[in-house]
């Protein structure tokens, strides 16, 4: 498997210390979700907000704004995705180990409803001990503000172990 910058150990390590220094601090799970997005400036394009963040589980809020919206005012089926992938992702990242590595080979959504107004996406994922490169899936399910789902997302990873080039 190719070295992938975006998920290299020290990249995650930054991530790691950024979330434990500043997501308990007031105004600091906003700056967190800066600093996200400043690193992976594709899913700092929607200005998701990261909630929470521990191995395995993450949660991110999307506000309902029109940048997100579709022509059937509802939020766009691209962005859901987009939401449902950095949420999952980021369970699945932030249990990975040092000397792990991972890139997305996959992603499939299921759209249950038209979401309209505020999203929580909440990821969760399960790493398995990685000795030799291998298939996982992370998951998210996509709520709105009464709390019903209203997309489920899977992403497929191609995870391994880091390999010296």
């Amino acid at each position: 498997m190719p070295h992938h910058p975006s998920t290299s150990s020290s990249a995650l390590n930054r991530l790691r210390r950024s979330w434990q220094l500043l997501h308990n601090k007031p105004g600091g799970c906003w700056l967190f979700s800066r600093i996200l997005g400043f690193m992976v400036p594709y899913s700092g394009t929607m200005k998701a907000r990261v909630l929470a963040l521990e191995p395995g589980h993450a949660k991110v809020w999307l506000d309902d704004r029109r940048k997100v919206r579709n022509h059937l005012n509802s939020i766009h089926a691209i962005a859901l995705a987009n939401l449902g992938e950095l949420a999952s992702g980021l369970s699945l990242l932030m249990s990975m180990p040092d000397n792990v590595r991972g890139i997305v080979t996959g992603l499939n959504i299921e759209y249950l409803k038209k979401a309209r107004g505020d999203l929580l996406a909440e990821g969760h994922c399960s790493l398995p001990l990685v000795s030799e490169d291998m298939a996982i899936v992370a998951y998210a399910d996509i709520k709105d503000a009464e709390g019903e789902l209203v997309a489920k997302v899977s992403v497929d990873w191609r995870v391994g172990p880091v390999t010296q080039a």
